[in-house]
């Protein structure tokens, strides 16, 4: 597999994990009745990955930056959510 087929594999994984997360979180706070604000706010970082993502898709250029960016920000966030989110609940409340 070449490098750059690789490299727009995992960027679109990125993308389409950002978008599907996103949505999640938006069903999450108008349906399912989970706080708004917090969970809003942990969805930017994958709002600005979508984003980024959507434009290089658009120009079909990939970046290893993105995908290293996109990895680490992805599980450093899914790993601290809860805590994160009870946090901001705690202190907007």
């Amino acid at each position: 597999m070449r490098q750059r087929n690789l490299k727009a594999l995992i960027s679109k994984i990125i993308l389409f994990y950002c978008v599907f997360y996103g949505v999640m979180k938006l069903i999450a706070v108008f349906f399912q009745g989970a706080w708004p604000l917090p969970n809003l706010i942990m969805a930017i970082p994958f709002i600005v990955f979508a984003v980024i993502g959507g434009l290089m898709l658009k120009r079909d250029t990939y970046s290893w930056i993105y995908v290293a960016a996109g990895v680490i920000v992805i599980s450093i966030v899914r790993y601290y959510e809860l805590e994160w989110i009870q946090q901001l609940q705690l202190y907007f409340n």
